[in-house]
């Protein structure tokens, strides 16, 4: 019974652990990212209050991947678009995901 006690706080503990690092939003990676991807003119707004946002490479499954850039409208009224980047992080780099501010 202690065991299984044990091995249940450390699968919890372990989890709430984990589960913190995934949230502050970072990757890092060996490889700098390829360089950004041109597909010529983004075109006009679906309608009013719609802003673009960029595409950008992606860290997914040890390879790297183009995430296509969309039109969208922000959660609310004056917030900005901050966009995804790459920095030298060490020796590697690491990636701040986008969010609106």
């Amino acid at each position: 019974m202690n065991r299984k006690l044990l091995l249940l706080t450390f699968v919890v503990l372990l989890g709430g652990v984990l589960s913190a690092c995934a949230g502050n939003g970072y990757v890092v990676v060996r490889s700098a990212p390829p360089p950004p991807q041109v597909h010529g003119v983004v075109g006009y707004a679906p309608g009013p209050g719609y802003v673009w946002v960029d595409g950008f490479w992606d860290w997914r499954g040890g390879n790297w991947h183009w995430v296509r850039g969309y039109w969208t409208r922000p959660p609310r009224a004056r917030a900005i678009w901050v966009a995804p980047r790459w920095e030298p992080y060490g020796r590697g780099y690491r990636f701040h995901r986008g969010h609106w501010r």
